[in-house]
């Protein structure tokens, strides 16, 4: 009980620190005009006459791609930066309370986002009659690909001092787990490697997992992949601010 209360107390601070600063309305702000204009300009939503969120989550990995690292850069760089990380590890607050605390603030903040464009969800359901189950598994499959964002801007944040570090570090690590898995990165394997490596490599990437759950079909694989991917980088974290103390 006093481990959740530590950890709540660390996500409280968190969020409230994400809409005391511009960050929280530069990104809401930008998540839904980018999701916005990619799926009703670029992809032609109307011109389709499909009534579906297909084109609207295409865009989830790329938006998130460069928005999520800029949420995120801050969590640890700035707490080393300015050595706010001493007061409050000095707090009765264990490290891995204080990591989960934070990530947890940082993942519900890109979900608050997510949930702010649910008028194209209405859009789709005034224009059509859409299937909401599929509609249900791409918002998830994008809640979790959004928290693996998350973990792994957390931890290249830890890495750092400094923000801008952070966010390009993240943002190439992001485009390396989303490359690795997308068809015309793929075909280029095919062209040389067998194709268990090009499937295995493919396994580690955000997006074939993001696509099965995309078409509407909850696979425990898939959960277990963005859960993995997670809990990899949480625990990347605490080994990291773990020897950047003890230094």
């Amino acid at each position: 009980m006093e481990s959740i209360q530590n950890t709540g107390a660390v996500f409280k601070r968190e969020l409230k620190s994400y809409f005391e600063s511009p960050v929280a309305y530069v990104f809401l702000v930008g998540f839904l005009v980018l999701t916005g204009f990619l799926t009703f300009s670029v992809t032609r939503f109307y011109e389709r006459q499909v009534a579906d969120l297909q084109p609207f989550f295409f865009w989830h990995p790329w938006v998130y791609l460069l928005l999520v690292p800029a949420a995120t850069m801050g969590l640890w760089a700035e707490e080393r930066r300015t050595g706010t990380i001493e007061l409050l590890l000095t707090m009765p607050v264990t490290l891995l309370q204080a990591i989960m605390g934070k990530f947890l603030a940082g993942w519900l903040f890109i979900t608050i986002g997510l949930a702010c464009t649910f008028p194209v969800v209405l859009t789709a359901s005034y224009l059509g009659r859409p299937d909401m189950g599929v509609i249900f598994c791409g918002y998830v499959g994008s809640a979790l690909m959004a928290g693996a964002y998350v973990s792994v801007g957390m931890l290249t944040s830890a890495m750092t001092r400094s923000q801008v570090i952070a966010f390009v570090v993240s943002l190439l690590l992001c485009l390396l787990l989303l490359l690795a898995g997308w068809p015309p990165v793929t075909s280029l394997f095919t062209q040389w490697a067998p194709s268990w490596l090009v499937e295995a490599i493919a396994a580690f990437s955000f997006t074939p997992h993001f696509e099965s759950l995309q078409r509407g079909v909850i696979d425990a694989r898939d959960l277990t992949y963005y859960l993995s991917v997670m809990v990899f980088m949480i625990a990347g974290t605490q080994i990291v601010l773990a020897n950047r103390t003890a230094a």
